[in-house]
């Protein structure tokens, strides 16, 4: 979803890749809540997230408290950024808590990217 957000939101101004530290495919409903907001992101994919890819970041932003744990040590001049947000698939067991959730986690990783981009806009970051 971040991925998704901030390509669609950032105009081309960045380069933006989703990693993680056990990366797996998309989950089905991230592709139809992100749908629901009209952006696709069904090709997209997660690569591991590795030192040579750290290098190429000027910020590294984990979605949740395992990442943000887990992440290898990264260079003095990239800034990471922790927004905590889970996985609601891992969270709750009916259909309609988790496609509430997914929504939910949505909207709040759209507000982050666009106050991320703000705070860059103004030289904040």
């Amino acid at each position: 979803m971040a991925e998704g957000f901030g390509k669609a939101l950032s105009g081309g101004r960045f380069g933006i890749k989703s990693a993680g530290t056990s990366p797996v495919g998309i989950h089905p409903m991230t592709i139809k809540t992100m749908n629901e907001a009209g952006i696709e992101i069904s090709d997209q994919k997660s690569d591991l997230l590795t030192s040579e890819l750290i290098q190429w970041c000027d910020y590294l932003i984990t979605l949740c408290g395992s990442a943000c744990e887990r992440i290898p040590p990264l260079p003095a001049r990239v800034k990471h950024i922790h927004w905590d947000i889970e996985n609601p698939n891992l969270l709750f067991n009916s259909e309609e808590s988790r496609r509430r959730e997914f929504a939910r986690g949505r909207d709040k990783i759209k507000n982050e990217v666009n106050q991320l981009f703000s705070k860059i806009d103004r030289g904040e970051m």
